[in-house]
């Protein structure tokens, strides 16, 4: 049942981690359904991480190009990707510290699943700009980094949030996307090594090794057929498509949490 699960696990890691519909919220959600199910699996935080880390190789791979051309030609792309990571390293440690069991709640990410609807209805209206990661002014990179700092919230879509930043501040499509997942690398590195910390004083538990890695293999395959389905859409102009999910689970995650707790 734990491989089960994990496997599970992955497959909507994979989905939802570059999908504009939320990964953390979908596995807070889903982590609930099954303890309620009376299906624990003990060892979250390990598979929290092999999952991220199957989820950061398929960026790697996806844009190795571009990540590449950081040390060449888009030199100048990483003070940008460096002042656009600050405010989710401060807001991540404070809410970590302070407020850690919100980053858990169903509830919380049923409502801000709402907030991501609402960003990703507002791109069907808007249309794309002309400007380059290049050419982002750094002001306008710290923009973005303000809304993959409110990401850190359960619901509300890493992907989403700074692509939909990207395009208000001008990028073209495919540019807010590549500047939104090369700033996932970071990201995903991060929070990946504040949970490792936590790991080395909490142990694997009884967790194999061959079960983690099929984990991560799968997060890794799924994320990158994914991701490549994603730029489509984006240069397509389709990303507020992504919407009409987050209105349709919003509400049965907050009705099911309200029945749960007056129950």
């Amino acid at each position: 049942m734990i491989l089960l699960e994990i496997v599970f696990l992955a497959i909507v890691q994979g989905i939802a981690e570059f999908l504009p519909i939320s990964s953390s919220g979908h596995l807070v959600v889903l982590a609930a359904i099954f303890e309620q199910c009376g299906i624990h699996l003990e060892e979250k935080l390990t598979v929290n991480i092999v999952l991220h880390l199957g989820s950061l190789a398929a960026i790697l791979v996806f844009y190795r190009r571009r990540v590449w051309q950081l040390l060449g030609a888009d030199r100048r792309v990483v003070g940008l990707l460096v002042v656009a990571t600050m405010p989710a390293v401060v807001v991540g440690l404070a809410l970590k510290i302070y407020c850690e069991d919100t980053l858990k709640d169903p509830m919380a990410a049923g409502l801000m699943f709402f907030v991501t609807a609402a960003m990703l209805l507002w791109t069907g209206r808007h249309q794309s700009g002309q400007t380059e990661c290049r050419d982002l002014s750094y002001p306008r990179a710290l923009v973005i980094g303000v809304f993959q700092a409110i990401a850190i919230l359960p619901g509300v879509s890493r992907s989403g949030s700074t692509i939909v930043a990207g395009l208000a501040v001008g990028l073209k499509r495919d540019e807010a996307a590549t500047f939104a997942f090369l700033l996932a690398i970071p990201a995903i590195a991060g929070a990946g090594l504040l949970e490792i910390k936590d790991l080395v004083a909490q142990g694997t538990g009884g967790l194999s090794a061959a079960a983690l890695l099929l984990g991560a293999l799968i997060s890794f395959v799924v994320g990158l057929a994914t991701l490549a389905w994603l730029i489509r859409w984006i240069q397509q102009g389709q990303l507020h498509r992504f919407a009409w999910w987050l209105l349709l689970i919003g509400p049965l995650v907050v009705v099911w949490q309200l029945a749960t707790y007056w129950g």
